[in-house]
């Protein structure tokens, strides 16, 4: 068996949703001076690689600590939509037929434009194609800041129809689906896999996470 890292570090300077404040990773004390290394960490929940429940966008849904240990590993399945041009959208024509897998990973290779503002240009999942998602029973795991469009760096490149709000997310929380969000390296994967994306313990609505793919070779 062979194990992926699909996460991003998180280091000072990293990509951050627009709004959100900018991670810190301070040194608190060091063996040399204190006789014992501490890190200090100061970011939000949806930092990086992470994944995020119900309770992100429904004031009822489910906070992370609501799921079972056994929710946070997948039996994934790679949608190729590569082919997607920025700020396009991703309906349902470009869903597999229903399958016994219970996350669909998109695919865009967006994450090569990590730490760029072409990031924020990502496509995104029409709210058709994501309340076909819940309604089989799907996850979502994608390689950019998040199912529904984000705001751009230049405003200008925004398109006409652009959905307002958060529809794709609200209709997977409506399913009680999750989403992992910003993973990377996917190119390196088969169609099927296992993902492990495991938060912390923490009562919230996100949390970032190690996301780890398995494969059979």
């Amino acid at each position: 068996m062979s194990h992926f890292d699909l996460s991003h570090p998180v280091t000072n300077g990293m990509p951050v949703y627009p709004g959100s404040r900018a991670v810190r990773v301070a040194s608190v004390t060091t063996v040399e001076d204190d006789g014992a290394r501490v890190t200090e960490l100061d970011l939000d929940t949806h930092v990086g690689t992470h994944v995020d429940a119900p309770a992100h966008t429904l004031a009822d849904g489910k906070t992370l600590d609501e799921f079972p240990l056994s929710a946070f590993s997948f039996d994934a399945l790679v949608v190729d939509c590569t082919g997607v041009g920025e700020r396009e959208p991703i309906g349902v024509d470009a869903l597999p037929d229903p399958t016994d897998h219970d996350l669909l990973v998109v695919r865009t290779d967006w994450s090569e434009h990590w730490g760029t503002e072409r990031y924020r240009d990502h496509p995104y999942l029409t709210a058709d194609a994501a309340a076909w998602c819940g309604d089989h029973g799907y996850s979502v795991g994608l390689d950019t800041f998040g199912p529904d469009p984000t705001p751009s760096a230049d405003p200008a490149r925004e398109r006409d129809g652009e959905p307002d709000g958060l529809p794709a997310h609200d209709a997977l929380f409506a399913a009680e689906c999750l989403v992992v969000e910003n993973l990377r390296g996917l190119s390196r994967l088969p169609a099927e896999f296992e993902l492990t994306a495991l938060p912390l313990a923490l009562e919230a609505e996100a949390s970032p996470v190690r996301a780890v793919a398995t494969t059979d070779s």
